[in-house]
Parts: C-alpha cells; sequence; structure tokens
C-alpha cells in the first residue's frame, strides 16, 4: 500500500480508513510558544497530523483553531501521568519532537540554586526520557519512526553561568547518542538539532526570572539572531528526508555567532 502525506484541512477523506491514505503523527512538546509552536505549524503545514502538547491549555487551542491539523493536548512532561495519558490517546506517532525545556538562572556553579537545576534537569532530560519511553514502541510500530532530540550548542560547549544548562544539556545530547546505538537496526531515526542564539519571546525571560531588560541585553547589538521559524526549517528538512537518510546532529547558528563565546555585534550608528 503506497504511504502518502496528506493535510486533513485540505484533503476531506484522508481519515476516511477505505482511502489508501495514511496520515502520519507528528508530537510536539513544549508547542505552547516558541520553537516548539514553530514546528507544530511547519510540521502542520508539510501535511503531518500534529499533537501540539504543553501545559498552556490556552495558548494550544488558540493555536489550534489557527491552524487546520493540529490537535491541542495538555501535557507535562515532568509528570509520568500525563506523558502516559498522551500516549495512550494516540493510534500512532510518526514522529516525537521532545522541544520541551528551557533555562533557569544564570548564576555561577559556586552560587548555583539546586531548584533551578533540578528543574533543568527534570524538564529537559527527564522530560525527554519520559516521552521516548511512552512513545517508542509507536515509533517503531510507525516502520519509519523520527525521534527529534531539541538540544543545544549548551550541550556541546559549557560557558560560565551556564553550568546547570549546560549539565542538563550535556546530558540530553549524551542520551540522543546512546538512543542511536541501541536503536540501530529499528526503523527510527534519532536527529539532534542543536541551535545556538535564537531570539523567542521567552527564553532568555524566563531565564532572568521575568527581567526583561537583562533579558533584552542577550541580543542587543546582534544583527539578525536566530528566529523560532528558523528552527522550526531546519527540524522539518530532518524529519522529512528520505527514511534511510539521518540527520545525526545539525548545529544551526545565526551568521552572527561564530561560537558561544564569540558574537558580532553592532553599536547605534555603525
Amino acid at each position: 500500500m503506497a504511504v502518502t502525506m496528506t493535510n486533513p484541512a485540505t484533503n476531506p477523506a484522508a481519515s476516511d480508513p477505505a482511502t489508501e491514505t495514511v496520515m502520519k503523527t507528528a508530537v510536539v512538546t513544549g508547542a505552547s510558544s516558541g520553537i516548539g509552536e514553530a514546528t507544530a505549524r511547519r510540521l502542520a503545514a508539510e501535511g503531518y497530523r500534529v499533537v501540539a502538547a504543553a501545559r498552556r491549555r490556552d495558548r494550544l487551542d488558540k493555536l489550534a483553531a489557527d491552524v487546520p491539523g493540529v490537535r491541542p493536548v495538555t501535557l507535562d512532561v515532568t509528570d509520568q501521568a500525563s506523558v502516559d495519558a498522551l500516549a495512550a490517546s494516540l493510534d500512532r506517532c510518526d514522529v516525537l519532537v521532545n522541544n520541551a525545556g528551557g533555562a533557569f538562572g544564570l548564576e555561577a556553579v559556586a552560587g548555583g540554586r539546586v531548584d533551578d537545576w533540578q528543574r533543568m534537569y527534570d524538564v529537559n532530560v527527564l522530560g525527554s526520557l519520559r516521552m521516548t519511553r511512552a512513545l517508542l514502541p509507536k515509533l517503531i510500530a510507525s516502520g519509519d519512526g523520527v525521534l527529534v532530540m531539541l538540544t543545544s550548542t549548551a550541550g556541546l560547549v559549557s560557558y560560565e553561568g551556564g553550568g546547570g544548562y549546560c549539565a542538563a544539556k550535556h546530558a540530553q545530547t549524551s542520551m540522543t547518542e546512546t538512543l542511536r546505538l541501541e536503536l540501530c537496526g529499528d526503523p527510527v531515526r534519532v536527529v539532534e538539532i542543536a541551535p545556538g542564539m535564537v531570539m523567542t519571546e521567552e527564553f532568555a525571560l524566563t531565564r532572568f526570572r521575568g527581567d526583561a531588560e537583562r533579558a533584552a541585553k542577550v541580543y542587543e547589538g546582534v544583527p539578525d539572531p536566530l528566529s523560532a521559524d528558523d528552527v522550526a526549517d531546519v527540524i522539518a528538512f530532518a524529519v522529512t528526508r528520505p527514511s534511510h537518510v539521518n540527520i545525526d546532529r545539525l548545529v544551526v547558528r545565526p551568521r552572527a555567532q561564530a561560537a558561544q563565546h564569540k558574537v558580532h555585534r553592532v553599536t547605534a550608528g555603525t
């Protein structure tokens, strides 16, 4: 049977089991804003039936109303029962994008807050573990599953003040590499997308505990930092490669950022 991608918004017969059309399902965590929301929009445009999952249901409902093919699901990746309920609600899963995460605080290790570190580990690392464990059987059963880990360049290179976040992202990167080894021979591609400087509405604001002035300084003078849409674009590229092609790791930065510590900034009038 030929398997084709189609969008239920443009093809009403897509959900008809009597047709030869198979709707592929993509699950995106952290889909209420930023990279997750942009990825949900992009994969829906690519023809996937997208399950947009996050804690803030009001934002998900707005996304679903705006984008045909998106199904909102309330999810907390730090709660096993919540993850299990999502998994039980799915008839299939072809793509899992483990995007839920975040950075909390920028203190030196000596002044690190244990609760911040624990929260970063629980969301970024254990959240990805919970989702992967829950949906891996469905990814394998699909015959052509794609597991995407949204990590960070912080998972490759450490920097001052990033101890907790870098530790969590290094752990997530290590888990991705391990999964690729363990799943060798199974019909699942394991992809790591590691963005550098991305300007979204919430990442830096969350890191600095709502201090908008400090958050703005992160991007001050940087010409064209990456947007959430830029990252969603490369996620879609990796996911839609032929089934024999695996993008092991894709590092994406703005042109202005050569490395974690090397960022080109311009001042007014230059």
